[in-house]
């Protein structure tokens, strides 16, 4: 008898799709909700876990916010219906979002990048990130900060020991 999947075993359906890049390559300044227009095969397909949102990025086009290099990997078992891998797909925000959105892009030195895609209910989101990128030297700053909370954790598990 075969066991039951587990959580983040294979063929198991996930919570979210995360871009592990982001907090190493940007600071994360404000982050928004937004909905996004999908077929009905794309859905599936994430729901299957086929997804990639690592290279994403999101631009205005004609003020419309579309998400662009978000891929999704064809359906398994669609048919010659079947939706396009890295296709625009529009994101779904309100105006006055939309409008803080544009004001923060236009001021410069920022971009607006895909956090996570996450299942919210029945309906699919994906968190939006005003980020800065971040120079050689913050990202060794960061490394150097972690390897010092990692040596006080150890410390301290030492000392609970004891």
């Amino acid at each position: 008898m075969a066991g039951k999947n587990k959580k983040g075993g294979k063929g198991a359906n996930p919570k979210e799709i995360r871009n592990s890049k982001v907090h190493r390559d940007y600071l994360v300044e404000d982050t928004y909700e937004a909905g996004i227009v999908l077929s009905g095969t794309e859905v599936k397909s994430i729901r299957a876990g086929k997804a990639q949102i690592s290279e994403g990025f999101c631009r205005f086009h004609k003020d419309e916010f579309f998400i662009y290099a978000l891929h999704i990997d064809e359906y398994a078992f669609g048919n010659i219906n079947n939706h396009v891998p890295r296709r625009e797909r529009k994101l779904l925000l309100k105006k006055s979002e939309l409008k803080k959105i544009a004001r923060a892009l236009e001021a410069g030195g920022k971009s607006a990048i895909p956090l996570r895609l996450y299942f919210k209910e029945a309906l699919i989101k994906v968190e939006i990130g005003i980020c800065t990128g971040k120079k050689l030297f913050d990202k060794r700053e960061d490394l150097k900060k972690k390897a010092q909370m990692r040596d006080i954790d150890r410390v301290m598990k030492e000392v609970r020991v004891r």
